[in-house]
């Protein structure tokens, strides 16, 4: 049949199409692997063998309490050396599997290759509910290597949980890390974990971890949870029970493959000419010896106590101050009181005593010039002798012949004596004198731009002896503007720079509260309180001196210009004639740099390192320059630098220490630079003090160098020297005339004396940096300018004595005091309980526990005591001159 033909054809063609296909694979066996299992002891050592074929198993099995916890801990040792061909081990408990190779690699840095034959761990203890339970944990052998020996050995570990307030030893190394459990007892909220160590190295790492398992308590992986830090001979990690749900923590103890990290030098990496780079390096026995010890931490009652403290020795302050301000009310309206029950007033009771005014010694010890001039574009003497007599008073005349002795201003009027001692001198009929600022009525730029003011610039200010009066000279009220300008200026400063100041440590904050890793910031770990999210607290909070002593100090000022305008609206005489004049605006600008020295220095703290040291020394810088200005205002109020110019140079000073910070460790380029920039600076401001600014390199055709024999040329004629004729032709021109034709000693004697001085230890600061060149540049920059400043002021003691001015008892007793608070804080401050120069490691090593109220340690005894002795300083500085508050200012030396 047709139908059938076709079917079988069919069939033939499908069994044609099969018999072509290519046959089915051949799947390969399994390979059957020798399973052997033992039922295992705690305390034994088993010594096998394992190959390819082969998988050991060890069962073990323990009884676990609830409120017992014992540690387990699996040791090996492959005796066979297969590098490439390890021997793995794993082990299975319940809630964790922990697997391990030996040999054990770990890298370095550079990814540097150790292997280890010997590995020890600690397994991780699951918890148990029931009152008693029995736990298997099986450890299963297995390798690829024809044949690797052994050797096992699980044993209990004594003391696994901490106790508190007592010191356990133990042992660690790389391949062989230890951890521990502590629980917090009833009634402890914070303790603190010191780690100890005799030896530095090896470098470790301490790390504080939640009761969680695994435990990673290798080099590579310590650093994924927790808090840690690395360790050489101490360390310290605070841990707060709110920070465990559980109230229990575990302290790994991990030694790392490396010291790098902690200062140590890099391993010699031996590497044959056969070998592999990435061949690993046996370290052999690299073992540190470590005690610990956990002790509670201070309670939240000492916080409470430590705060009170702090606020109750600052607010004495205000106390002690509010009490002297009323003593003084007090005296002063006694005073008035007795003064207006006199017949006669007491400015002629002086001079019907007799007292008389001489000039002290000092000032007679050899022929003087009556007003000498020393600048090098000084006006001719008869031109003086005008200048002179239109500034002189009604009753005073003044003598300026060439070469005579020096001659004393007397009055005019016969009834009047001499004069009277300076602690006595009081206003000589200052009702019936011209007022001397009338010369200076119009704004200080116009008065400036006059050819001819300027000529008299140049005659009143390098006179031999000058006055007060005569650097008083421009008006009060443009004089006033340009000091408040200092305020306002460094408090536009404070915000700008503040501001991200503060979220930058905020940033930094987080950052070690997140990632855990306590490297970051410098602490003193043995005195490092935590609150909230701050990890110490105590260095923050005794940083409160600086802003309430600041903001005491300004309150002080107020009321001090408060009293001033007061006087000025009633025409007081002695506040427009007499003592100082009083310009606040520096003043402002003290205190308020005070107030963010403290500001910026809690941030600083919040989390000290070696990128923010600059917040806590920038302000620093400003107060030692804005009491150098002070000083320098107080007898030079017409000459003295303008804020804009000021702030500049601080912030070319705070450009320097940042550079210095970066890049001047060990750069001899950048020494060699700065030292010659220190004494270029030192030599133009040496040389604008002595002239008193009337001085210049740039012009020659109205100033002629030279000393007292120097000729000098009115404004209106040129001086023959050419006006090309260069800056060195100049100075050779001074040398010349003072030292070569006349041999003449210098002109102003006490300046010199100062600046000399000034020059000498500049100087040997900036060979001492080129020579030593310190680490810590910001310190040395700072110890720059406190000794320029401690030199400048010493001076202006010295000459304020010896012009026959006294010290009043405040200020004296200010003096004294200060002196000794500084001495006792400089000794803190050297304590050094960190120092970011070093590793956090090493910087560790130079920590100390508390010393005050178990809260506070030595560099918060430094901010206590700097603090207040800042303050004295700026009040020694507010009431020095208070005994010239009744002295015309034509009989006040300026030096």
């Amino acid at each position: 049949m047709p139908g059938s033909g076709a079917a079988a054809l069919a069939w033939a063609l499908l069994a044609g199409a099969l018999l072509l296909l290519p046959p089915p694979p051949v799947l390969p066996q399994p390979h059957r692997r020798n399973v052997s299992e033992t039922e295992a002891q705690f305390n034994t050592t088993y010594t096998d063998w394992v190959d390819a074929d082969l998988l050991h198993i060890y069962a073990f099995n323990h009884s676990v309490r609830r409120n017992t916890t014992e540690g387990v801990r699996v040791s090996v040792n492959v005796l066979s050396d297969h590098k490439d061909l390890p021997v793995l081990f794993v082990v299975r408990q319940k809630e964790a599997v922990v697997s391990f190779q030996v040999p054990l690699i770990l890298r370095g840095l550079y990814q540097r290759k150790y292997a280890y034959q010997e590995v020890s761990r600690t397994l991780c203890q699951p918890q148990t509910k029931t009152e008693v339970e029995t736990q298997h944990f099986y450890v299963d052998v297995s390798t690829l290597s024809l044949n690797a020996s052994y050797q096992l050995r699980v044993t209990r570990v004594e003391n696994f949980v901490l106790r508190t307030n007592k010191r356990f030893s133990f042992n660690a190394t790389a391949s062989q890390p230890q951890y521990f459990k502590y629980e917090f007892p009833e009634g402890v909220d914070s303790v603190i974990v010191k780690v100890t160590s005799a030896m530095a190295f090896p470098c470790s790492v301490i790390s504080i971890q939640d009761i969680l398992c695994p435990v990673y308590d290798l080099d590579n992986n310590v650093a994924f949870i927790g808090m840690y830090q690395t360790m050489t001979k101490k360390a310290a990690i605070t841990v707060q029970k709110k920070d465990f749900p559980s109230h229990s923590f575990y302290v790994v103890v991990v030694v790392k493959t490396e010291d790098e990290a902690c200062g140590g030098p890099l391993p010699y990496y031996p590497l044959s000419k056969n070998a592999s780079p990435d061949e690993p390096v046996d370290q052999h026995n690299r073992q540190k010896m470590l005690e610990v010890m956990v002790s509670p931490a201070i309670t939240s009652e000492a916080y409470v106590s430590s705060v009170l403290f702090c606020l109750s020795i600052f607010l004495s302050f205000y106390v002690l101050t509010l009490l002297i301000a009323c003593w003084e009310s007090c005296r002063q309206h006694k005073r008035k009181g007795l003064l207006s029950a006199m017949d006669s007033p007491s400015l002629d009771t002086a001079s019907l005593l007799g007292h008389s005014r001489s000039i002290p010694d000092s000032f007679l010890g050899r022929g003087y010039d009556s007003y000498g001039y020393g600048s090098f574009g000084n006006g001719s003497s008869s031109s003086t002798e005008g200048v002179t007599d239109s500034l002189a008073s009604t009753e005073v005349s003044y003598s300026y012949v060439g070469q005579e002795q020096f001659k004393r201003r007397t009055p005019s009027a016969l009834t009047r004596p001499l004069s009277i001692p300076m602690g006595e001198r009081s206003l000589e009929n200052v009702a019936g004198r011209p007022r001397l600022d009338s010369l200076s009525s119009v704004e200080e730029d116009d008065y400036d731009t006059l050819a001819d003011i300027d000529y008299d610039k140049n005659v009143i200010r390098t006179k031999k002896y000058l006055c007060v009066a005569d650097l008083a000279r421009k008006d009060k009220r443009v004089l006033r503007k340009k000091y408040q300008i200092y305020f306002w200026n460094i408090a536009t400063i404070a915000v700008f720079y503040a501001l991200p100041v503060i979220q930058l440590v905020i940033t930094y904050q987080t950052v070690v509260n997140v990632t855990g890793n306590q490297d970051i910031c410098y602490y003193n770990f043995l005195c490092a309180h935590p609150l909230g999210n701050l990890s110490a607290f105590n260095n923050i909070l005794s940083n409160l001196g600086y802003i309430l002593l600041g903001l005491l100090f300004l309150l002080i000022i107020l009321q001090r210009e408060i009293n001033y305008n007061r006087a000025l609206m009633r025409n007081d005489t002695h506040a427009l004639e007499c003592g100082i004049p009083k310009h606040f605006g520096l003043f402002y600008a003290m205190g308020t740099a005070l107030m963010m020295e403290g500001l910026l220095s809690a941030c600083y703290h919040v989390c000290p390192n070696y990128t923010n040291f600059q917040f806590d020394t920038s302000f620093m810088y400003m107060i030692a320059g804005l009491c150098m200005l002070k000083l320098y205002q107080k007898r030079h109020p017409d000459i003295n630098a303008s804020a804009y110019s000021a702030y500049a140079c601080l912030a070319l000073v705070i450009f320097f220490s940042v550079v210095g910070v970066v890049f001047g460790k060990g750069n001899t380029a950048f020494w060699i630079v700065f030292s010659v920039i220190h004494i270029l600076a030192t030599l133009l401001l040496s040389t604008q003090l002595y002239y008193m600014g009337r001085w210049k390199l740039g012009e020659g055709g109205h100033h002629e160098q030279g000393g007292r024999g120097a000729a000098q040329w009115p404004p209106s004629v040129t001086s023959p020297l050419p006006t090309d004729s260069g800056i060195l032709r100049r100075i050779l021109h001074v040398l010349y005339t003072d030292c070569v034709r006349q041999c003449s000693g210098p002109m102003y004697v006490d300046r010199m004396v100062l600046l000399v001085m000034g020059n000498i230890i500049n100087w040997s600061l900036a060979a001492y940096g080129l020579i030593v060149r310190p680490n810590d540049f910001a310190s040395y920059l700072l110890a720059i300018g406190i000794c320029n400043l401690l030199l400048y002021f010493a001076f202006y003691i010295i000459m304020k004595l010896r012009s026959g001015e006294r010290i009043k008892l405040i200020p004296l007793l200010c003096i004294i005091s200060t002196s000794v608070v500084w001495g006792f804080a400089l000794f803190f401050f050297f304590q050094g309980l960190s120092t970011w120069q070093k590793t956090p490691a090493e910087s560790r090593e130079h920590n100390r526990d508390c010393i005050l109220l178990d809260f506070f340690d030595d560099h918060d005894i430094w901010h206590f005591l700097s603090s207040i002795a800042m303050f004295g300083s700026f009040l020694v500085l507010l009431t020095l001159d208070d005994d010239l508050d009744c002295i015309q200012r034509d009989k006040i030396y300026v030096f």
